[in-house]
């Protein structure tokens, strides 16, 4: 675990802290600050986040069944590698699910909602150029979640929240080989246009386009980190030796 990056800082007061651990380990692997194959231990955590071991061993659980830790028979709980299957699972997941989206969206959105998705666009195209992807980051999801409540399906970004973490680790993977940001936004702007003009066919389109760019760079950056990523004769060696 890179000792640079600090875990999350944890609020007793706002929520159960087994949550919160769960979001704080969720986002330190999607954000490679742990890194894929790295090896976690539950004491070490629970020093590092002040709390006892249940709930840190409850956040384990919960990030093993969204497929993002792996426990390993007598020698403890790893990070899984990154996996292209499962990347281009959640890409054709999330492809369904937010291509629907749009096509209501464009049906129903507000003027409110649509104000909201403008002023979204405005604030990615000022975090163009910033040095951090965090908040570039954080803008797009944003935009993702006010797409989703302009078709009034708030369940359905809660359903893409479990399956793009696989997808978020590639674009945090390498910032320079991933879709650089201004074509980022200038697909979003093609997504809200297609809304605002009520055109489902069209902000279906721009979706499926937008949501088919890290098919790109996918084999290129598992060709250049082969280290970081499982390949399918990694998966059934290790299921053999477990």
């Amino acid at each position: 675990m890179n000792e640079r990056s600090p875990l999350a800082k944890l609020d007793v007061s706002r929520e159960p802290m087994a949550r919160q651990v769960t979001r704080a380990l969720r986002q330190a692997i999607v954000s490679m600050r742990i890194a894929p194959g790295e090896m976690l231990s539950e004491q070490d955590l629970a020093q590092r986040f002040g709390v006892s071991r249940s709930p840190v061993r409850e956040a384990l659980i919960k990030l093993s069944e969204a497929g993002l830790v792996r426990v390993l028979p007598q020698r403890g709980t790893q990070v899984v590698k990154i996996s292209r299957a499962a990347v281009d699972d959640a890409r054709f997941i999330r492809q369904a699910v937010e291509c629907a989206v749009v096509r209501e969206a464009a049906l129903k959105a507000t003027p409110v909602l649509l104000a909201e998705l403008s002023a979204s666009l405005t604030r990615q195209r000022r975090a163009q150029r910033a040095t951090s992807s965090d908040g570039f980051m954080a803008l797009d999801e944003e935009f993702h979640r006010l797409l989703a409540e302009a078709a009034g399906r708030p369940a359905a970004w809660r359903m893409i929240e479990d399956v793009k973490p696989q997808m978020d680790r590639v674009r945090y993977l390498d910032v320079k080989q991933a879709t650089p940001r201004h074509t980022i936004v200038a697909q979003h702007a093609l997504i809200v246009d297609a809304i605002k003009a009520s055109d489902p066919v069209a902000a279906e389109k721009a979706m499926y386009q937008h949501l088919s760019e890290i098919l790109r760079s996918l084999p290129e950056l598992a060709a250049q980190h082969p280290d970081l990523f499982e390949f399918e004769q990694d998966a059934v060696a290790e299921a053999l030796s477990a």
